[in-house]
C-alpha cells in the first residue's frame, strides 16, 4: 500500500505514542493503560488508512473527463464563473468524508494556465456557498483546441490544510496526482457549458477512474 507523503509525519506521530503507550502500559501493568494505548494503536490504523494513496487505472483520452476525487456527487451545477472561464461553466461537485482517499487528481491532460489561493471560511463544504467562502486553491487547465478545465479544492468543516502540487505551466497529466486535501473537503470540477455529465447527484465516483463527462470535439 502506498501513503501519501503529507501523511508520513501524523503516522510517525500516532505511532511513536502508541509505542510509548503499549511500552508504559506493559511496564505499570495498568488495565487503563492498556486501554489507552489500545485507541491509540487504533488510531495510527485510520491516520495511515486516510493516507493511502493507492495507484489507479481507468478510461483515458483528449475528450474524457475523469474524477479528480473519491467521493460523492453533489451537485451538478450551470453557473458562471468568474475567474478562469470568465463566463459559463457547467460545475460537478464532489464531496469527500473522513474514509475517502484525499489525494486528489488532474481530470484531464493539458498545461497548467491558473493556480490561485483564496483564504475563507470552513462551512460544509456539501453546501452549494462552500464553492465561493470556503478557504479554496484553483488550478485551471489549458487542453487542445483551446478547451479548459477548472479543479477546485475547497476545504471543509475539518479540512485544515490544502496541498496542490501544480505551478502555472506544469504539464498536466490525466489520472496523475495533483494535490491532496486533510480530513474531509470537496473538490469542484468546471467544465465547458453544455458539457454532457456521465455521473449523477449521489453517486460515488472514483480519483483517476470514473468519467465525469465527455467533452465536445
Amino acid at each position: 500500500m502506498n501513503f501519501a507523503r503529507e501523511g508520513y509525519v501524523f503516522m510517525a506521530i500516532a505511532g511513536v505514542l502508541t509505542a510509548a503507550a503499549l511500552a508504559t502500559a506493559l511496564a505499570r501493568r495498568s488495565w487503563p493503560l492498556w486501554l489507552i494505548a489500545f485507541v491509540l494503536a487504533l488510531l495510527t490504523l485510520w491516520v495511515a488508512y486516510f493516507f493511502r494513496d493507492p495507484e489507479r487505472v481507468g478510461d483515458r483520452g483528449d475528450r474524457l473527463v475523469v474524477s479528480p476525487a473519491d467521493g460523492r456527487v453533489v451537485m451538478v451545477t450551470d453557473l458562471t464563473e468568474p475567474t478562469f472561464f470568465r463566463g459559463p461553466a457547467r460545475r460537478v461537485s464532489i464531496f469527500m468524508n473522513v474514509f475517502d482517499v484525499h489525494v486528489n487528481r488532474y481530470p484531464v491532460s493539458g498545461t497548467v494556465r491558473y493556480v490561485h489561493y483564496n483564504p475563507g471560511k470552513f462551512l460544509n463544504a456539501a453546501t452549494d456557498k462552500s464553492s465561493l467562502e470556503n478557504e479554496q486553491r484553483s488550478v485551471g487547465i489549458a487542453m487542445t483546441n483551446d478547451r479548459l478545465v477548472l479543479v477546485r479544492q475547497i476545504a471543509g468543516l475539518i479540512a485544515r490544510r490544502i496541498v496542490t502540487y501544480s505551478r502555472e505551466g506544469d504539464a498536466a497529466t490525466q489520472g496523475e496526482r495533483m494535490g491532496i486535501i486533510r480530513f474531509g473537503s470537496r473538490v469542484d470540477v468546471f467544465l465547458p457549458p453544455g458539457t454532457p455529465v456521465r455521473v449523477t447527484v449521489g453517486q460515488r465516483a472514483t480519483a483517476g477512474v470514473t468519467v465525469l463527462a465527455e467533452l465536445a470535439p
